[in-house]
Order: structure tokens, then C-alpha cells, then sequence
């Protein structure tokens, strides 16, 4: 017999309607690992006592903390969040460590398959006056990431990869940052309920082997790049061997650079006839320190 759901969640009539107690005891009862600090998150979003228990009832039902209050925290930034979105996550902060690290001075940034718009909203607003735009193929996503990237005049496309961007852009882009879906399609119904239930499929399953999207926008990078441009694609360290043998074979450069501490793998590319010392040299692989 499946497990009874947890009951809904109501404030206690004393001593106080938010009461931060009761709060960390209503998500700790429902499994939340981080009670205190999703408590004091959820105690800061609502308005009045009736939204403080609409809240709990979100998050004790198995919504994402990150839907339950709109927003996700992203390299410094609060990123808008909504259902159908897929969240950030902060081993993705990485890849634009990494970004930021080889093209200091991009004045052209461009976030394939953006989602929220987090990953160029984050280099935008570190990079002053860079010119940012984004794409996705989900409308969801595209409504989504226009209010991120507001603040940074940053514009974004819908459509399929590069498809969705106006063409005056190729050959000017110097972080060209992609976080394609890297899911395997049988792995997907093995993930976290968190994100099988309330992210978007498109966002997750990248294909029988996880590198479907990456190989394609590999492989049309290499017309997109300015000279010195870099391409910055997120994949696990179990596909980053082959992720390296395809960004080979599209004319890239690779390297594999590793943050042990977010569990985070990005592949860096840049075209194989104009890379440096830095990117071409016999370094293939780097373990970059974590936050």
C-alpha cells in the first residue's frame, strides 16, 4: 500500500502564524534535507499567514524550492523561475567561471539552450555592456529568460539552436555557452522527482547516449565563433571522452576542466586554427578549484 500523503500544512494559531519552528518542522516531516534554510527562504516570500501555509503545502507536496518561492539564487543573481522551467543548478556556475576565465573581454555572448536565461544573465552582468542573447525552443523557457536578461538588454530567440539566432551573429560570438540536455533517454525516468515531474523533457533528455544536442551544436559552433571565441558546453565526467572526440571532429579544440566540488564537467572549444598556447597545448584536461 503506497504511503499516505503528507497532510496540508497549516500555520499554528500560536504563538506566532510564522512561527519559524513549525515551518522547519512541517519540511523536515516531508524529507526536506536543508529545512532551515528552505524555512527561512519560504518565511521571507510570503505575504501574510494564509500564503505562508500555500507555501508549505507547495513544498511539503514535492514542488521544487525554487518554484515554491519564484526565484533561484544563480552567480550572485536571483534568477525568475517558473513551472515548466527548468531551474539552475549551481554546478553550472562553473561553466561560467570557465567562460569568464578564457574571453575576459567577449563583447558577444550567446546562450544556447538557456532555459531560464541564468547562464547569460550571469555573464552579462560580469561582463559590462557585453551584447547577450539567448534561445531556446520551449516558449516557456523563452517568456522565462526575457525578464532575466531585461536588465542586461539582452535578447531572446525562440526557435531550434542556432536556428533561433539572427544571422549577423556568425563569426562575432566569443562565449558561445551551451547547457544542452546530457540526460540519456533511459535515464531520465531515473532522475529526482524534482525535476522528472516539473522540468521540462526537452530540457533533460539529450538522446540515446545523453549527446544528441551537443554533437549538433558542436558541430555548427566552429561558423559562430569570433577569432579567440570560446565554446562552453556542461556534460557528466561518464560523456566527456566522447564529448572531447566530437568537439574534435567539428574543427575544435578541446579541453576537459573539472570542479571537484560542484561535481561539475564542461568541455571548452575554440577553433582549432586560431587557438592559443592555453587552449591547444598539450593540456587536454584541468581540475579547476571549486568555489
Amino acid at each position: 500500500m503506497p504511503p499516505a500523503s503528507p497532510p496540508p500544512f497549516r500555520p499554528p494559531a500560536s504563538p506566532s502564524p510564522l512561527s519559524h519552528d513549525a515551518v522547519v518542522s512541517a519540511l523536515r516531516a516531508a524529507g526536506c534535507v536543508f529545512a532551515e534554510d528552505e524555512a527561512r527562504l519560504i518565511l521571507s516570500a510570503a505575504a501574510d499567514p494564509g500564503e505562508l501555509a500555500a507555501l508549505v503545502d507547495r513544498r511539503v507536496s514535492g514542488l521544487p524550492l525554487e518554484l515554491v518561492v519564484g526565484w533561484a539564487e544563480f552567480a550572485g543573481l536571483r534568477i525568475t523561475v517558473a513551472p515548466g522551467v527548468f531551474v539552475p543548478r549551481r554546478r553550472t556556475e562553473f561553466l561560467v567561471r570557465q567562460a569568464l576565465a578564457h574571453v575576459p573581454d567577449a563583447r558577444v555572448v550567446v546562450d544556447l539552450c538557456c532555459g531560464s536565461g541564468a547562464v547569460g544573465a550571469a555573464l552579462a552582468a560580469a561582463l559590462d555592456g557585453a551584447e547577450l542573447h539567448a534561445a531556446d525552443i520551449d516558449p516557456a523557457a523563452v517568456r522565462c529568460a526575457r525578464g532575466n536578461v531585461a536588465p542586461f538588454d539582452g535578447r531572446v530567440h525562440e526557435g531550434d539552436l542556432f536556428e533561433a539566432l539572427p544571422a549577423g551573429l556568425r563569426g562575432r560570438v566569443g562565449i558561445l555557452a551551451a547547457n544542452v540536455p546530457y540526460v540519456p533517454t533511459g535515464e531520465v525516468p531515473l532522475l529526482p522527482a524534482e525535476a522528472r515531474e516539473h522540468e521540462p523533457l526537452v530540457a533533460l533528455d539529450g538522446g540515446p547516449d545523453g549527446l544528441d544536442v551537443l554533437r549538433r551544436v558542436a558541430a555548427e559552433a566552429p561558423r559562430w565563433l569570433a577569432p579567440g571565441g570560446c565554446l562552453l558546453i556542461e556534460t557528466s565526467e561518464r560523456q566527456a571522452p566522447q564529448a572531447m572526440e566530437t568537439f574534435t571532429a567539428s574543427g575544435l579544440s578541446a579541453r576537459l576542466l573539472v570542479s571537484d566540488e560542484l561535481y561539475a564537467h564542461v568541455v571548452v572549444g575554440q577553433v582549432s586554427d586560431l587557438a592559443d598556447d592555453h587552449m591547444c597545448g598539450p593540456l587536454r584536461r584541468g581540475r579547476a578549484p571549486g568555489r
